[in-house]
């Protein structure tokens, strides 16, 4: 198979001119370490790879910009030199899709919309994203929003361009805001409760005043625990003396549900959130994974359902208090998506298949199907930046 491979901006547009005007596909790529994401594209690889490297960082404004190969290793180096992070918490997805990890690349992170679980507190990737430089697949050289946050009038294109699997166009600068590392972080384990005594106490926890910055459950078990009973887990990150009058009255707030405590110190704590991060409960299983996103009180209704149903669940973990749940099944030929779908149909919420063979997901939808209204709209989104349908055809949906 053939591979372009520009060297910047400039030759992009040309290459993306040309595709256009043939009606060739084209496969964005990086490092190559998301292809398995989302159904399986067609047409010719376009390597974004060359366009590597950090173009302005100004830790006393937090604000960095990246061309969109940059390895996210280096900016998170960059940017960990001087005590500062991605607060949104990007996720590593090469352990799930059976790579080695480290080796995603920023621009690719910005398609997949990828952020984790600090996403309660700090919000999504798309939340911090202040701007890019982009190629549509009309070939158009695009610029988008600035270097610091405003409320403005208008359309905010990074809302659009964050999670769109590179289907609107190829990305060649993104500008992230940046945030001060916290200076501490613990742990507040709550352990022996079922799970669904287990995730409303991580509900009670989101609602109080106590700021938490993790909330997930995993079942009796799970990696990276592996506790022989179910254990919530309670992240509460900032000033050491902040943090521990919090975890009291965290435990004060949850002492009436039963269950014992448990305190992870900083060490233990950041390997436990890194691992949830990275979906090391399911990653470690050899099946197909779906990562499926309900309200909060419905995350074990989903289990539940699903158990009652007779679905083959390998493992699973809940994060977001519950509204985000980790599911890896035995392999079957529709990765168990009439079930899961007809289970989060009563439920409300969407399910994405994250891990499965080429063919399956050539076979099922990938994504959650979308209400015509919202189809429509997505359709005429996608043809404003690419009309011909060159760019990640196939990626999404079928038709496109």
């Amino acid at each position: 198979m053939t591979r372009l491979a520009p060297r910047d901006e400039t030759e992009l547009a040309e290459a993306l001119r040309a595709a256009n005007a043939s009606g060739a596909p084209l496969k964005l790529t990086g490092a190559g370490s998301k292809t398995q994401l989302g159904r399986p594209a067609t047409g010719e690889e376009l390597s974004l790879a060359a366009l590597e490297g950090v173009t302005l960082y100004e830790p006393e404004e937090l604000v960095i910009s990246a061309r969109a190969g940059t390895p996210l290793a280096e900016i998170e180096a960059l940017l960990e030199a001087h005590g500062q992070h991605l607060a949104f918490e990007p996720m590593d997805y090469g352990p799930l899709l059976g790579l080695a990890a480290g080796q995603g690349t920023i621009g690719g992170l910005v398609a997949v919309g990828g952020g984790g679980p600090r996403r309660i507190k700090a919000g999504a990737l798309r939340d911090h994203l202040l701007g890019f430089r982009c190629v549509t697949g009309r070939g158009e050289i695009v610029k988008s929003g600035g270097r610091v946050m405003k409320n403005v009038t208008g359309y905010d294109l990074s809302k659009l361009v964050a999670g769109s699997h590179g289907t609107l166009a190829a990305l060649t600068e993104v500008t992230f805001k940046a945030l001060p590392k916290p200076e501490t972080e613990q742990t507040l384990l709550l352990t022996g409760l079922c799970e669904e005594t287990s995730l409303a106490a991580l509900r009670a926890a989101s609602g109080s005043p106590y700021e938490p910055s993790g909330l997930a459950l995993l079942p009796r078990l799970t990696a990276p625990l592996r506790l022989d009973v179910n254990a919530a887990a309670i992240r509460l990150e900032g000033p050491a003396i902040s943090v521990a009058r919090r975890l009291d009255d965290l435990r004060a707030l949850l002492a009436g549900r039963g269950g014992d405590f448990e305190i992870l110190p900083q060490a233990e704590s950041a390997a436990l959130w890194r691992a949830l991060r990275d979906a090391a409960p399911v990653a470690g299983q050899p099946g197909q994974a779906w990562r499926v996103s309900v309200a909060p009180s419905d995350g074990h209704a989903l289990v539940a359902g699903l158990r009652e149903a007779g679905a083959s669940l390998l493992a699973h973990f809940y994060d977001w208090a519950g509204g985000l749940v980790w599911l890896c099944f035995e392999p079957a030929p529709d990765a168990h998506a009439a079930l899961l779908r007809t289970v989060i149909g009563r439920l409300g919420g969407h399910a994405t298949l994250i891990r499965a063979s080429a063919e399956v997901r050539a076979a099922v939808d990938v994504f959650q199907p979308q209400p015509p209204a919202l189809a429509a709209l997505t359709r005429r989104v996608k043809e404003s930046f690419d009309p011909a349908h060159i760019l990640e055809r196939g990626r999404l949906r079928a038709e496109f």
